[in-house]
C-alpha cells in the first residue's frame, strides 16, 4: 500500500465521504485494466481499491488517520470491488454515456448478449423507394404507370441458394448450421458467454463447395425490372403507395421487401386544391358583374357554363358541385370553388367615358350604396 492513501485518491485529509467516493470513481475509470493498457495499470488500480477500502469505511479511516496503517491491509486481500453500476453511475464517462450497455459493446464488440451477426436462415429483402412525378389531372383521376427498377432478384441459375447446380452444400461443421460460435471469456464482470459469427462459414451456417457462377454465391443478381403501378384517383402531393413484395429479393428463401412509390404532383397553371376541393379564379368585366351573365369556366372535366348573378362583387366565390377531386375513401367528388375577379378597364374611348358619366349622373347616390355610409363614418370620426 502507498504511504499516503489520500494521495492515492488525490484528495485532502479533510475530504468528505462524498468527495472520496467521487475521486475514486474518477480514477477508477482512468485506471481500470480493461480500459487502461499501461503495464502498471493493474497494480495502480489495486492500490486505488485498497485506498478506497480504507477511506470509505469510517472506522478504518479513523484508525488510519491515528496510526497511519491498517492491520491486514498491506497485502491487498481486504480490498473491495464496488458495483460497476455504482462506479460508473449508469454511464461510463467518455465512452458514449450509455451505461452498462455501452460497456458490453466496448469490451465484447456488441456480441455479449445475443446472437448478432449470424446470416444463417431466411432473410427478408430490403424495401425500395421510387419517386414518381404526375400531373394534377393524373392525381385527380388516377392512372396506371409503367416504371423501371434496378433491383436484386433471385438468381435463376441457382434458384437463390448460392450454389452451382449439382455442387455440394454442407452444413458447417464448426457451428452446426447456426452461423454462430459461443465462447466463455473471463472479464471484469466475471465469466461471460459471448456470441460471434462463425469464422469458418462467415455466419452463413453452411459451406458451399462451388459457388454459383452467375451470382457468385450471393443467391441474388441485379436486374432491370419493368413494373406497372396503379395509382388510385384522389392522391395528393407527397402521397405514398406501398406495392407489397416488389422490393429487393429475399435471401435464402426469405420474402422480398416492399416497394414504396412517393408521388409528386406538378403544379397546375390554373387550378389549386385543398383535399378534394379545387380552386380557381375567373376574370369578368364590370358589365358582366353588374348585369350578370353566363360564362364558360374550365374544370377538370372540361369547360362548363356557369351563371354569374347580377351585382356580383369582386372576390365573390361561386360553387360548382361535384367538380372537385374524388375522395380516396369513397370516390365521392368534392366541389370546385370559383373566385370572381372583376377587371376594371384601364383604357376607355370618349364614347365609353361619356356613357359612364351619364350612368353616374342618372345613378347619383345609388351608384355606390356603401359610399354614403362610409362617408358618414368618416365625418363621425373627425367630430
Amino acid at each position: 500500500m502507498a504511504n499516503d492513501l489520500y494521495e492515492v485518491l488525490g484528495v485532502d485529509k479533510t475530504a468528505s465521504d462524498d468527495e472520496i467516493k467521487k475521486a475514486f470513481r474518477k480514477k477508477a475509470r482512468q485506471l481500470h485494466p480493461d480500459v487502461n493498457k499501461d503495464p502498471d495499470a493493474e497494480d495502480r488500480f489495486k492500490e486505488l481499491n485498497e485506498a478506497y477500502d480504507v477511506l470509505s469505511d469510517p472506522n478504518k479511516r479513523a484508525q488510519y488517520d491515528r496510526f497511519g496503517t491498517i492491520p491486514g491491509a498491506s497485502g491487498g486481500g481486504g480490498s473491495q470491488y464496488v458495483d460497476l453500476e455504482d462506479l460508473f453511475g449508469g454511464g461510463f464517462g467518455g465512452f458514449g454515456g450509455g451505461g452498462m450497455e455501452d460497456i458490453f459493446d466496448m469490451f465484447f464488440g456488441g456480441q455479449g448478449r445475443g446472437s448478432r451477426g449470424s446470416n444463417a436462415g431466411p432473410q427478408r429483402g430490403a424495401d425500395l423507394r421510387f419517386d414518381l412525378e404526375i400531373t394534377f389531372e393524373e392525381a385527380a383521376f388516377g392512372l396506371e404507370r409503367e416504371i423501371s427498377l434496378y433491383r436484386d432478384e433471385q438468381c435463376p441459375h441457382c434458384h437463390g441458394n448460392g450454389a452451382e447446380p449439382g455442387s455440394k452444400v454442407e452444413t458447417c461443421p464448426e457451428c452446426h448450421g447456426s452461423g454462430e460460435i459461443r465462447f466463455t471469456q473471463n472479464t471484469m464482470f466475471g465469466q461471460m458467454t459471448n456470441v460471434r459469427p462463425c469464422p469458418k462459414c462467415h455466419g452463413e451456417g453452411k459451406i458451399i463447395s462451388e459457388p454459383c457462377k452467375e451470382c457468385r454465391g450471393q443467391g441474388t443478381v441485379k436486374k432491370n425490372k419493368k413494373l406497372k403501378v396503379k395509382i388510385p384517383a384522389g392522391v395528393d402531393n407527397g402521397s405514398r403507395l406501398r406495392v407489397a413484395g416488389e422490393g429487393e429479393a429475399g435471401v435464402k428463401g426469405g420474402p422480398s421487401g416492399d416497394l414504396y412509390v412517393y408521388l409528386y404532383v406538378k403544379p397546375h397553371k390554373f387550378f389549386e386544391r385543398d383535399g378534394t376541393t379545387v380552386y380557381c379564379e375567373v376574370p369578368i368585366n364590370i358589365v358582366q358583374a353588374t348585369l350578370g351573365d353566363e360564362i364558360k369556366v374550365p374544370t377538370l372535366d372540361g369547360q362548363v357554363v356557369m351563371k354569374v348573378p347580377e351585382g356580383t362583387q369582386p372576390g365573390k366565390v361561386l360553387r360548382l358541385k361535384g367538380k372537385g377531386i374524388p375522395s380516396l375513401r369513397n370516390s365521392t367528388r368534392g366541389d370546385q370553388l370559383v373566385r370572381i375577379k372583376v377587371v376594371v378597364p384601364q383604357k376607355l374611348n370618349e364614347k365609353q367615358k361619356d356613357a359612364l358619366r351619364k350612368f353616374a349622373e342618372i345613378s347619383k347616390d345609388n351608384i355606390n350604396p356603401e359610399e354614403k355610409g362610409f362617408l358618414n363614418k368618416i365625418k363621425d370620426l373627425f367630430k
